[in-house]
């Protein structure tokens, strides 16, 4: 499978004063770059939802490398870390488009529930998206 890269341009709004992009959105361009991922995979984040499945965020981590700017153009680069069926982690790399400098890392961690809330286990209840997933594992290397 092709890598995948989701583009984001730093926008006014998402910026402070000396023109620096505020923490809080990176963990905002790591689920664009999710919902991105899921939709180039050929599995949304709809089509999940109306196949019962729910995908809450269970943690979430990002260390941040350099600062990103007032329209910058980033690369966020989602990998598929870890998958076994019931939870998820999802790697993120943001890099600058121009320079290529590392920006920031990330990761977030996922379960799979019912509309119910209780655990799914994906390759009993839904094996086309159990089997696409782990196809994805580590993918983007």
């Amino acid at each position: 499978m092709k890598e995948i890269k989701w583009c984001h341009k730093v926008q006014y709004y998402e910026t402070d004063q000396m023109g620096i992009a505020h923490h809080s959105n990176y963990i905002r361009w790591f689920e664009e770059a999710r919902v991105y991922f899921l939709d180039e995979i050929g599995f949304s984040f709809r089509k999940i939802e109306e196949s019962g499945i729910v995908c809450p965020v269970t943690s979430v981590s990002c260390e941040y490398k350099k600062m990103s700017h007032f329209e910058d153009n980033l690369i966020i680069v989602p990998v598929v870390e870890s998958f076994n069926g019931v939870k998820m982690t999802i790697r993120y790399e943001i890099t600058d488009e121009a320079t290529n400098e590392l920006r920031a890392i990330g990761k977030s961690g996922h379960c799979f529930l019912d509309r119910n809330g209780y655990p799914l286990r994906l390759k009993k209840t839904h094996p086309e998206f159990y089997e696409l997933m782990m196809s994805c594992v580590e993918c983007n290397d």
